[in-house]
């Protein structure tokens, strides 16, 4: 799964259909389609707490 995320994540942020991309990548499991459904960057969650301090900063 680790060699799809990349291609899926590309094509679900321009906008396509994430079981048409799963589909064409060839995820067919269920268990497989649902983690990469619900696949989250870390990266994304770190600059959401890194924001929400700087925002309440007091100096």
């Amino acid at each position: 799964m680790a060699d799809k995320y990349p291609e899926f994540s590309k094509r679900i942020a321009a906008g396509e259909d994430p079981g048409k991309v799963l589909d064409d990548l060839g995820v067919k499991r269920y268990c497989c389609r649902r983690t990469l459904l619900a696949a989250v960057e870390p990266v994304d969650m770190v600059l959401e707490y890194y924001s929400a301090r700087e925002k309440f900063r007091v100096e």
